[in-house]
């Protein structure tokens, strides 16, 4: 049983992969916007409608750079969703790419100590579900293991060595008021997860598939 357990403790996020319908215009915006390291590509004819349940947050050193990202998104076809601005907690913009994709980008610095620079600090999935509660549970399940969690409506877990994404989840309407849409939507989340270990879907719909 030790054996298990150990394995178990080493299941983590591998890769995000989003479903797009034409991964060269997606390639070329994901490059332009500079993520194009965080996330995979793959064609699909998969339809939706509304709000997919979640979004890719960057977190980054300063206002500056969050406008920097903010304006190269734009530049690239993005549309703005919230416009960069204060918060309580900090600085932070919202757009959608053209392949539907909805980016946040962030800082909790609210001054800027330096000037503007393309660097990422991370790169958070967050995926809005339901149920935090029981997704957690769920995921812890399945050998996750929990960084932080703030009762039922947040969880992060920790990074695995293998993805240069962050996993984490929300509330679904707390993440899409948080992004400003409405949190109805219908049809695939346009997104697959690696997982380290096994193929399977949780209770909102997420797939995740053994990473090659």
């Amino acid at each position: 049983m030790a054996t298990t357990a150990s394995t178990a403790a080493h299941t983590s996020l591998a890769s995000v992969t989003l479903e797009v319908a034409d991964p060269e215009a997606a390639h070329r915006f994901h490059t332009a916007f500079g993520v194009d390291a965080y996330v995979r590509l793959r064609a699909s004819e998969a339809h939706s409608t509304g709000f997919r349940g979640f979004t890719l947050a960057l977190t980054v050193s300063g206002p500056a750079t969050v406008d920097g990202f903010v304006g190269a998104a734009v530049d690239a076809g993005a549309t703005v969703l919230k416009p960069a601005a204060k918060s309580l907690w900090g600085y932070s913009g919202v757009v959608q790419a053209p392949d539907g994709t909805i980016w946040k980008i962030a800082t909790s610095a609210k001054k800027d100590t330096g000037p503007a620079t393309r660097e990422i600090d991370e790169v958070v999935l967050l995926l809005g579900v339901e149920d935090v509660k029981a997704t957690k549970q769920l995921y812890v399940g399945r050998g996750l293991t929990v960084a932080k969690s703030v009762g039922g409506k947040y969880t992060e877990f920790a990074a695995g060595t293998s993805s240069p994404v962050k996993l984490a989840l929300y509330k679904r309407r707390a993440l899409a008021k948080d992004l400003g849409v409405p949190a109805d939507g219908t049809g695939s989340h346009r997104i697959v997860l690696g997982s380290t270990t096994d193929t399977f879907t949780d209770p909102d719909g997420f797939a995740w598939e053994a990473a090659a």
